[in-house]
């Protein structure tokens, strides 16, 4: 399998999701009788996206408010909200900052301590006002995070990072044992990153309640640019739903996988469900909600590396509430709102009653799917020519 790249090199031809298509089906439903609900550990939620745990995505208010919508919203423990006590003062200077002076800038803000108190701070003000509390940490921290986390009544823990691999190999500091991590925390854990079939298998042995797919593909990620590394997400999601498939039809045990990064559109989480992912991940979208803390920009975790940074901070702008965003009415033509009405109207359309018979969608190769018939909205620069 593969093509020649050169003599005695081989490459695996992969697809984002420009390149694809779903076929609608023999048979179509109402979309406001599909279920969109999905499960992690003992809990079900009827939104099945995940706003991703970025500083200019996600604070206190937005994950309450996620959650009244009924989805989920993860705060990034490694960020702003737990280096400092008015984490909006900082905020407000990275969105005030020129092009030139925000990767220096947010390498310098980062430099800020981690205060352990803020942890469990930040996650009793979510839980004080109802919502489902949502929390990532880097692998080398899980343990001690974990703890806090969970003592401090935490519902979801993430442990995340750019590559995530069972068997991470350093002399230099202690790696996380992920299947005594697993069995210690009372809680559900979400591991990521990965993008390929044995990573996936391995990761979900390890007693994951879920587990996040993709490297590199995110609006703010420069990951790619860097270290050269990535699967695009079409390809990555069908491999770790394999994976996934395999360990349920063997263990009896059906772990979901989560879609991170990549999907701009409503049309692009639609396809991502339909390669087989149970929910998806989403920042740059929720970064221009009236909710975000980011003020219309949006940066990476790794965006601020001290050494090699691997993110950028962009400006996406404030479109809408987080309501409008997810739910509607949609007052841009662009796809990036109403991204529930997206994926009810494309279920009905390929007559999927619920996720998993979405991931049961005809996919074809289409690398004329966005520009076909577009010229007047690509030379007006509307809708899909944006």
């Amino acid at each position: 399998m593969g093509m020649w790249l050169g003599r005695g090199r081989k490459a695996r031809r992969c697809y984002g999701f420009d390149e694809i298509a779903l076929v609608p089906g023999e048979v179509t439903i109402n979309p406001h009788e599909v279920d969109t609900s999905w499960e992690i550990g003992k809990r079900r939620f009827r939104v099945p996206i995940l706003a991703s745990a970025m500083d200019g995505v996600v604070d206190v208010n937005f994950a309450v408010k996620m959650s009244r919508l009924g989805g989920i919203a993860a705060l990034n423990l490694e960020g702003v909200q737990t280096r400092y006590e008015k984490p909006e003062e900082i905020l407000k200077k990275i969105s005030r900052a020129t092009p030139e002076e925000a990767t220096h800038l947010t390498q310098a803000v980062y430099k800020e301590p981690i205060k352990e108190k803020l942890i469990s701070k930040r996650i009793k003000e979510i839980k004080k006002h109802g919502g489902t509390a949502c929390v990532s940490s880097i692998p080398q921290r899980a343990e001690r995070f974990g703890k806090i986390a969970q003592g401090a009544g935490c519902d979801i823990f993430i442990v995340q990072s750019t590559v995530t691999t069972v068997r991470h190999l350093s002399t230099e500091y202690k790696t996380l044992d992920f299947f005594k991590f697993c069995k210690a925390m009372k809680i559900p854990v979400i591991i990521g990153n990965c993008v390929t079939y044995q990573t996936t298998l391995e990761l979900m042995g390890t007693g994951a309640a879920a587990l996040l797919i993709g490297i590199g593909p995110g609006a703010a990620c420069t990951t790619r640019g860097v270290l050269g590394l990535g699967v695009p997400q079409v390809t990555a999601t069908c491999d770790a739903a394999a994976a996934r498939d395999f360990f349920h039809k063997k263990t009896g045990k059906y772990i979901p996988i989560i879609t991170d990064g990549g999907m701009s559109t409503g049309g692009d989480i639609c396809k991502a469900f339909a390669c087989g992912s149970d929910a998806v991940m989403v920042g740059s979208a929720f970064a221009r909600t009236k909710e975000a803390p980011g003020g219309g920009y949006h940066w990476g975790m790794a965006t601020p590396h001290a050494n090699l940074p691997r993110g950028t901070r962009i400006h996406v702008g404030t479109t809408g509430t987080l309501e409008e965003i997810l739910f509607g009415p949609a007052r841009l033509d662009d796809g990036s709102q109403n991204l529930m009405g997206a994926l009810q109207t494309c279920m009905g359309n390929v007559g999927a009653r619920n996720i998993k018979e979405l991931q049961l969608t005809e996919l074809i190769i289409a690398p004329s799917i966005k520009t076909e018939g577009k010229i007047f909205q690509q030379a007006q620069r509307v809708g899909m020519g944006k």
